[in-house]
């Protein structure tokens, strides 16, 4: 019923601004979405969200994972990562309906050392799923089921929008609520592990922010190893256990997403944003970002367009 009731509320909400897209809100972090039909893959960078589905279904590619959540499911993210997502799932009766709320991770781990016994692994789990969510949650990502007590809370969040001047106090309360329900719920242990995976992994961490500031520029694995503080083999086995992409891979997808994004948003030519994002060779930019988006870039830029054209 509580999903059912968070279903509701984001119609509700979306039904007054015009329908389907995705809606920054008043509440800092939360991020409301709905799609009247199913979308093509979208290219983005995962952050760390707690991406819950009220309605519909969607998929996310990361690395080479792939990952389905519907109706009642979330996926819960900790590190930012680039990957593939998309509606799977809606229609104008039955519209994809869903809500992201950013997530602090620190709030998470302190939480995670308040609770009186730490989080047991997802319950009743088959041994081979259970594996998958240790998989899941080294990489930095894993999906869980939305039991009621979550998304009593998440709903709880999203109704702050009708009482604006409650948001500063209830705000931090409800995060924090949250956080309490995903450690103490059936995949409380996998999200506790992904959390500490985070700490341990703030070598690879301090990497990848290079990487993101510097994407555009000629950065070296021995260069990165040095800022992460370990050897160049187990920083590349490190960053591909976190990222589940390696540096070449992750830097690569940061580029040609920044490449679209300038096509797309800003008209910029296909040439100058291959240069733009550090690309010295226009031939092998036209190339990669075909094999990425499964077109060459100017008609993957003018497909893009007339797709937020309809939309808008």
């Amino acid at each position: 019923m509580s999903v059912r009731a968070l279903a509701d509320a984001v119609r509700r909400y979306t039904d007054a601004r015009g329908g389907s897209g995705t809606f920054a809100t008043a509440v800092d972090g939360l991020t409301l979405h709905r799609a009247d039909h199913e979308r093509r893959p979208a290219y983005r960078v995962f952050k760390p969200a707690l991406c819950v589905v009220a309605q519909g279904a969607k998929t996310a590619v990361i690395g080479e994972r792939q990952l389905e959540y519907r109706a009642g499911q979330a996926l819960v993210a900790s590190v930012e990562v680039p990957g593939v997502g998309r509606v799977a799932e809606a229609s104008p009766g039955a519209p994809y309906l869903g809500v992201i709320v950013e997530l602090d991770l620190a709030a998470i781990r302190e939480v995670l050392e308040s609770l009186t016994s730490p989080p047991g692994p997802a319950g009743g789990a088959r041994d081979d799923a259970r594996d998958a969510s240790r998989d899941d949650a080294r990489a930095g990502v894993v999906v869980v089921n939305v039991e009621k007590p979550l998304a009593d809370g998440v709903l709880r969040l999203v109704r702050l929008l009708d009482t604006p001047a409650a948001i500063p106090t209830l705000r931090p309360l409800i995060m924090r609520e949250l956080c309490y329900w995903l450690l103490t719920g059936p995949h409380g242990g996998v999200v506790a592990r992904m959390a500490l995976a985070t700490t341990h992994a703030v070598p690879v961490l301090r990497a990848v922010h290079v990487l993101r500031d510097r994407f555009a520029e000629p950065v070296r694995v021995e260069e990165l190893a040095r800022v992460a503080r370990l050897s160049p083999s187990a920083f590349h086995r490190q960053f591909r256990a976190v990222t589940a992409l390696t540096p070449l891979q992750y830097q690569k997808q940061l580029r040609l997403l920044e490449a679209r994004r300038l096509m797309v948003a800003e008209a910029v030519g296909a040439e100058s944003a291959a240069y733009q994002v550090g690309y010295e060779s226009p031939s092998q930019f036209s190339r990669e970002y075909a094999r990425m988006f499964g077109a060459p870039p100017r008609r993957d830029a003018d497909a893009v367009r007339a797709v937020v054209a309809d939309e808008s």
